[in-house]
C-alpha cells in the first residue's frame, strides 16, 4: 500500500526538512553523475543555510508530509533565462524532488499538479541524464524542445522541456 502523505505550503520551520529531501535527493540522484569532490562543498549545512533564505524570502515552496517527515519539496514561478536560452513559458518548475523511498507514492504527480495546473503551458529543466525525471515529466505532458545547458561548475548537462 502506498505511503499516505499530504501536502501543505512550507514554512520558515520547515527548511531543515526541506534541505533535507533536497540534499539527500542530490545524493541518491546525481551521486553517479557529479564529480566525487562534488560533496565537499555541497552538504548538508549549505543547504539548510538556502532553505532557510528561502522561506524566509518571498518563495512559496509546496512540500509533501508522511508521517510527520517532508518527503518531498516542489516550487516554480516565471519562466528564467538559463545560459543563453530565454525563457518560452510563463511558468517554470524550479525544482521536484521526492525522497527514493517515497518514489512511486504518488506524492511527486501531486506535487507536480500543486506547483503547475496540468496541462497548463510551462517549461522546467531537468538533468540530461535523469530518465526516471525525464519519464515523468514525459508522462505529464513535457516534450524536450532541444534546448540543453551544460552547467560548467556542475559538469552537468540539463535539457528543456515543455508543454
Amino acid at each position: 500500500m502506498p505511503a499516505r502523505f499530504v501536502l501543505r505550503a512550507a514554512t520558515p520551520d520547515d527548511a531543515d526538512g526541506c534541505a533535507f529531501v533536497h540534499h539527500t535527493s542530490w545524493v541518491e540522484t546525481y551521486s553517479g553523475l557529479l564529480r566525487a569532490d562534488h560533496w565537499n562543498s555541497d552538504t548538508l549545512a549549505g543547504r539548510v543555510a538556502t532553505w532557510r533564505r528561502w522561506l524566509a524570502g518571498d518563495r512559496t515552496v509546496t512540500v509533501a508530509e508522511s508521517g510527520g517527515r517532508i518527503v518531498g519539496i516542489a516550487f516554480g514561478g516565471s519562466g528564467r533565462q538559463v545560459g543563453t536560452h530565454g525563457p518560452v513559458r510563463d511558468r517554470e518548475l524550479y525544482l521536484l524532488y521526492v525522497l527514493a523511498a517515497h518514489h512511486g507514492t504518488g506524492s511527486g504527480q501531486a506535487l507536480l499538479d500543486a506547483v503547475l495546473p496540468p496541462d497548463a503551458p510551462a517549461q522546467l529543466w531537468v538533468a540530461e541524464h535523469n530518465p526516471r525525471a525525464r519519464r515523468f515529466y514525459e508522462r505529464n505532458g513535457f516534450v524536450p524542445d532541444g534546448a540543453r545547458f551544460v552547467d560548467e561548475q556542475l559538469g552537468l548537462a540539463e535539457v528543456r522541456h515543455v508543454r
